[in-house]
């Protein structure tokens, strides 16, 4: 049984590292070559699809890592998981705190209404975007090396 929830936990947290990078360093360099007024356009519907998406999946390899650290605690690698875990939880308030403010403003954002400052405040989502993306790729590193 811990050997399913280790497989169900790294993959979980894997395939939300992949969005994440894909977000970071592909869709974001797209949508800020389109033309216009499409890429905060493009910018406003992800923050909407992902921004009810993304809770769920944080919440979710936390809890994952939780149960795993608290379920193969004699075992070898508890420390790891215990680590990646600690990581996971310091992503969530990263989220809560930095990144879901600018998103909550974005996603309701149009051409017509949005602020003089748009613009940095993408920048500065993406920023954070970037530590948070580092910091959900260390804890997927450490649940890989505790299956090994």
């Amino acid at each position: 049984m811990l050997n399913a929830l280790e497989v169900v936990t790294t993959v979980v947290v894997g395939l939300m590292v992949g969005v994440e990078f894909s977000v970071a360093f592909i869709m974001n360099r797209i949508l800020d070559a389109l033309p216009e007024d499409s890429g905060q356009l493009g910018h406003a519907h992800g923050g909407r699809m992902l921004g009810a998406l993304m809770p769920f999946w944080y919440i979710g390899s936390l809890a994952l890592s939780a149960v795993w650290a608290i379920a193969g605690w004699h075992h070898h690698g508890a420390g790891l998981v215990v680590t990646a875990a600690v990581l996971l939880i310091i992503s969530v308030v990263m989220s809560v705190l930095l990144l879901v403010p600018i998103n909550n403003r974005n996603r309701t954002w149009t051409p017509e209404n949005r602020p003089a400052d748009w613009k940095e405040q993408l920048n500065r989502w993406q920023r954070w975007h970037y530590v948070r993306v580092t910091v959900i790729i260390a804890a997927f590193t450490l649940l890989v090396s505790a299956l090994a």
